[in-house]
């Protein structure tokens, strides 16, 4: 096991307590320096026997420590998307230990292999098993930064500070890793309950939790369809729960009791979510859920949130900084709600905060003091009377309500957007540089097509399974991504039949006409339902100039919407005939044109807040213009 350990660039600096340019430099400067014996060009793993061998005879390593071992022992022969099931055994493999002693076997059917597990309870007895598995965990997380969504440690303790279970029961219902119940024991949880879809990771969040000694029963399944607590209140629920998922169980749990605020519509599971939530705690507790931002105006979900706000269930909405949700890019909001009792008035206010802007812990402090002091009474910055929000459109966007601007109202606000549409400009005149050598002229470029391609083997067609995995923690590029020029937000767990997106493949929507059509930059995420992959032999075809020309062909048949086109439509797509050279020249233009779009959406948007900010503060005085 131990000669098939291999290690990244990274660990070998970590190994020798350098940094990763030093490894760099290594490879360069010594001939004798170890080859890679897999990985990638850009990315290679080295052979942890020769890197050892090679860094003590150099003088750089006198021993390579017990944890680092273990680590890449666990790892080596390991899929990456299997590592997340070899911890949870390792997890499973140190509570036995701990609770059999010293004399627990390792016997019978595992997936880790025996001599690597005498490793891990070598390493538990020098430095114990909650320390042992703590350190396996931060580095499980830092070879899957980009696959594994976390919730940014400031924002579980903002949520848990607010929940304040003084001594009670903590409950989340999609715990993930375990964050947010860790999080609530330094802010007064006494027990912990949790539950997880993905089953290596309840796996590992009960091991983190156990392991540490607390109090904690973490179950693994669907929380809406198959309820593993479906009896059990809580003091307090907190949870993070996946965003935009269209198959959550909609036509089976239509007539659920859990809905008595309304049924949820098919497109806003995270409605489900929250009442789900409040399903689950005490009457007079409260439920601390992160929302995505649009959940508070969507109109599909207006006669819920009218119910939510009619009930007096929903207390406080606050939007938080883009990024806090581990799923998604925006700015998120958190829903404070809490359970009527029987003879509860109706709450006359809601509390509206906008702190998205605000950096943490200020943001932490601030949020915290505003919620103390509109449970003690509503007259506090931002309570907002719940006949205002009680509209025809029933918008809970704090910033409509609060008319947030930086110090100073919206004459600084409109000083800062002259500034971000200025350096957009200076963007734009940058963009259109590129493309001035452009000129008029007319050349006959011989065609050919993707099914031509295809047959000759320079193109390959694919599309995601028919039946996507259960959900699960891996990340999926949905048709929504693909149209928003974003980074993949689905999430799910990967079949033998899943297609792994690789740099370079061309992702289109599939189903109507085309019109969007995206390279991929990274690898790490697989394809989703409702998209064709078009994955290309890079010396004969070219990306960027690919995905410009499936563009063009929906320029021309009108599709300026935003759906894609048929498998057979697709194949018949024509695309020059040109050596890959010049494609890559067309390539690179496209790509210009592509960057010119994207400052041109973001100047018009700046453009017109500018303008909002202009009139605003020009009426309220905090803007005075010239010769004034």
């Amino acid at each position: 096991m131990h000669d098939s350990a291999t290690v990244a660039a990274a660990d070998i600096a970590r190994l020798a307590g350098v940094g990763r340019a030093a490894v760099s430099n290594w490879r360069r400067r010594f001939d004798d320096f170890p080859a890679p014996v897999g990985g990638t060009s850009s990315s290679p793993l080295f052979s942890l026997a020769d890197v050892e061998g090679w860094l003590r005879r150099q003088g750089k390593l006198s021993e390579v420590p017990l944890d680092e071992r273990v680590w890449q022992q666990l790892r080596a022969g390991v899929e990456d998307l299997r590592l997340a099931e070899v911890l949870a055994e390792v997890g499973d493999f140190l509570l036995r230990t701990r609770a059999a002693g010293e004399g627990a076997s390792i016997a019978g059917e595992q997936r880790v292999a025996a001599p690597v597990l005498r490793a891990v309870a070598e390493l538990a007895e020098e430095r114990g098993a909650a320390e042992t598995f703590d350190f396996l965990f931060a580095r499980y997380l830092e070879a899957h930064s980009r696959r594994v969504a976390t919730l940014p440690a400031e924002a579980a303790d903002l949520m848990t500070r607010l929940a304040a279970p003084d001594g009670g029961t903590v409950f989340d219902p999609a715990c993930g890793l375990g964050t947010l119940l860790l999080s609530a024991v330094p802010a007064g949880a006494a027990r912990l309950r949790g539950q997880e879809r993905d089953e290596a990771a309840a796996r590992i969040a009960a091991a983190r939790l156990l392991l540490h000694g607390h109090d904690a029963t973490v179950r693994a399944g669907d929380s809406l369809r198959a309820d593993r607590f479906a009896s059990a209140q809580a003091d307090t629920v907190v949870c993070s729960p996946p965003y935009g998922e269209r198959n959550w169980g909609y036509e089976e749990l239509a007539s659920d009791p859990r809905w008595q605020y309304g049924l949820p519509p098919r497109g806003e599971p995270e409605l489900a979510w929250v009442q789900h939530c409040l399903a689950h705690v005490k009457p007079g507790g409260h439920a601390i859920v992160l929302m995505p931002s649009a959940a508070a105006d969507r109109r599909s979900g207006r006669r819920v949130r009218v119910q939510l706000l009619r009930t007096g269930a929903l207390r406080a909405v606050v939007a938080l900084p883009a990024g806090t949700a581990p799923h998604a890019l925006g700015s998120p909001h958190l829903w404070i709600l809490r359970r009527p009792e029987a003879g509860d008035p109706t709450p006359t206010h809601v509390l509206m905060a906008d702190v998205s802007e605000r950096s943490w812990p200020d943001l932490t402090a601030t949020v915290a003091d505003r919620w103390r002091a509109f449970r003690a009474s509503p007259a506090v910055e931002g309570a907002v009377p719940l006949i205002d929000l009680l509209d025809e459109e029933v918008d809970l966007t704090p910033a409509r309500h609060t008319g947030t601007w930086p110090e100073g109202g919206a004459g600084v606000a409109f000083v800062t957007s002259f500034d971000a549409v200025e350096d957009s400009m200076a963007r734009l005149q940058q963009a259109l540089e590129g493309l001035r050598g452009f000129t008029a002229d007319h050349l006959d470029r011989p065609r050919t097509t993707i099914a031509e391609q295809v047959r000759a083997g320079a193109i390959a067609l694919h599309q995601a399974p028919r039946r996507q995995g259960a959900p699960g923690p891996h990340p999926v590029l949905t048709v929504d991504d693909v149209i928003a020029g974003r980074p993949p937000s689905g999430r799910a767990s990967v079949t033998p039949d899943s297609v792994n997106l690789r740099p370079g493949d061309v992702v289109v929507p599939a189903g109507g006409r085309v019109f969007v059509a995206r390279v991929v930059t990274r690898a790490g995420a697989v394809l989703g339902g409702g998209l064709h992959l078009f994955r290309v032999d890079p010396d004969r075809v070219d990306a960027a100039c690919l995905a410009g020309f499936l563009r063009i062909a929906g320029i021309q048949a009108g599709g300026r919407s935003h759906s894609g086109t048929s498998r057979s439509d697709i194949r018949r797509v024509e695309i020059p005939r040109l050596p890959v050279e010049e494609q890559r020249s067309l390539g690179r233009a496209f790509q210009r044109l592509e960057g010119l779009e994207e400052v041109v959406g973001r100047l018009a948007d700046q453009g017109a807040e500018l303008v909002t900010t202009g009139y605003l503060g020009l009426g309220d005085g905090t803007l005075r213009p010239a010769g004034l």
